[in-house]
């Protein structure tokens, strides 16, 4: 299957579907990274798919101040099924009210809405 050729929010609509476009995603670019930086903050994330955990996702978060007592970056990991991710996706906001985590996906991957030409 073609990641152009289907239509993203379409394949968050079903969970075999999901999965297939999920697998084929990650097959293809092996990882997602991204990042959320303000002035005092910064988050770093990766996203990719292992064949026995599911999805993994490591988080860097970390506090953007000048000078020794900064505090260290604190690394997390978190493995979640594909249907996990899925429903993530569906259900969790982020700081901008109009954007969802799909939206953010969407973007993050290059994933052409049904839209875009």
């Amino acid at each position: 299957m073609d990641e152009n050729s289907m239509n993203w929010k379409d394949a968050l609509k079903s969970k075999e579907t999901f999965h297939d476009f999920i697998t084929e995603y990650f097959r293809t670019h092996k990882e997602l990274r991204g990042s959320y930086d303000i002035p005092s903050y910064y988050e770093e994330y990766t996203v990719r798919l292992d064949s026995r955990d599911g999805i993994v996702i490591t988080l860097v978060t970390g506090m953007n101040q000048g000078g020794a007592s900064a505090p260290l970056p604190f690394k997390q990991k978190e493995t979640i099924s594909i249907e996990d991710f899925r429903n993530l996706i569906l259900h969790k906001k982020f700081a901008d009210q109009n954007m969802t985590l799909a939206d953010v996906f969407q973007t993050m991957a290059g994933v052409p809405d049904s839209e875009d030409k």
